[in-house]
């Protein structure tokens, strides 16, 4: 049997990812006790992103690209980049992204390596997120502030979402680190096969090909 990697780094279709809804999902335990009152516990510690690419198919040109990169895929087998449509950016969506964004890290004179990561929330109830899977040249980094150069100063591994200050730039004790950046989600196609009618798409009536966010 063939050996493929696990993941491809290649991009779903944006034409047809701007068009899919979806968003965050958590899973919860929720047990009602006998005195009435609720114990609720989080089965996962991270969120995980469902999409449905089928309302985002608006032609048979979109189709038959569809169905090309699922094949390509193997199905379910690998894994890929998916551009969400409603949140894509370190910052606001209709802001340019900026080195100040996100705090990813704060220095110890020896750490070199930080995570690329997005905050909701804030204080105590805020969720770290792992952004693992940057676009190229978009990130954007500063430490206390002052913004550092791509290439001079740090580096970006675009498939890990780790970046990297060179020895001479190693952020100081108590130094804060932020980032700002552009990103895709890492995904799979979270079915086996593609169920499509000619006759119920010509009639308006769309597939449901879902994707699911994993780890990558």
């Amino acid at each position: 049997m063939a050996e493929f990697e696990s993941f491809h780094e290649i991009l779903f279709p944006t034409a047809i990812s701007f068009g899919a809804t979806g968003g965050p999902e958590r899973r919860n335990e929720i047990v009602r006790l006998t005195s009435g009152a609720e114990q609720r516990n989080a089965r996962f510690q991270a969120s995980r992103r469902r999409y449905d690419v089928g309302t985002g198919v608006r032609s048979l040109e979109d189709l038959q690209e569809l169905i090309a990169f699922f094949e390509a895929r193997r199905g379910s087998l690998h894994g890929f980049r998916f551009r969400d449509p409603f949140e894509r950016r370190s910052g606001a969506p209709a802001v340019a992204v900026a080195p100040t964004d996100q705090q990813i890290g704060t220095g110890d004179g020896s750490n070199r390596d930080y995570q690329l990561t997005k905050i909701y929330g804030a204080g105590a109830d805020g969720y770290q997120r792992p952004i693992t899977k940057p676009v190229a040249g978009t990130v954007r980094v500063a430490v206390g502030g002052v913004e550092k150069t791509l290439g001079a100063d740090f580096e970006v591994d675009v498939t890990t979402g780790i970046v990297t200050f060179v020895e001479a730039e190693t952020p100081g004790s108590e130094s804060i680190v932020t980032a700002g950046f552009e990103f895709d989600v890492p995904v799979r196609f979270d079915i086996e096969h593609l169920s499509v009618s000619l006759t119920a798409f010509e009639a308006g009536q769309v597939p449901t090909i879902p994707l699911v966010e994993i780890s990558a």
